[in-house]
């Protein structure tokens, strides 16, 4: 019996091996700068700086955002939850953005190097399209 349990576990190595070496092809390695560009564009179109500023900086309407990723307070998680479920003065964004571009705003917002978000008006479909 010992035998058999210790000959299929110097089975089980190989395949251990295997799938350490190679990375998993249904989960790539997320593009960072790739998301915090597309998160610089949502942050513009969706509306963001009527809020938060154009430059971060806040507003009469909301806070400024400027430093956020430096904020212990703050941590990806928390923005998260804050963008999708709203707050005392903000609205959820729940049922208009999706968890991809949750992501890339929390990585926009997180980026040590943000991205300016770019200037002129807001790609069709944003807010000021409706």
């Amino acid at each position: 019996m010992s035998v058999i349990l210790r000959s299929n576990r110097l089975a089980v190595i190989p395949l251990v091996l295997l799938f350490a070496a190679f990375p998993t092809p249904g989960y790539p390695a997320p593009d960072t700068k790739a998301d915090e560009q597309a998160g610089a564009l949502l942050y513009r179109d969706k509306g963001c700086p009527q809020c938060h500023g154009a430059d971060l900086a806040g507003n009469k309407k909301g806070p400024s955002l400027a430093d956020i990723r430096n904020d212990k307070a703050w941590p990806a998680e928390k923005i998260t939850k804050q963008i999708t479920d709203g707050g005392p003065k903000m609205p959820p964004f729940a049922d208009s953005l999706t968890d991809q571009e949750v992501s890339q705003l929390v990585a926009f917002l997180r980026a040590k190097d943000r991205p300016a978000p770019p200037s002129g008006p807001p790609a069709p479909g944003g807010p000021s399209s409706n």
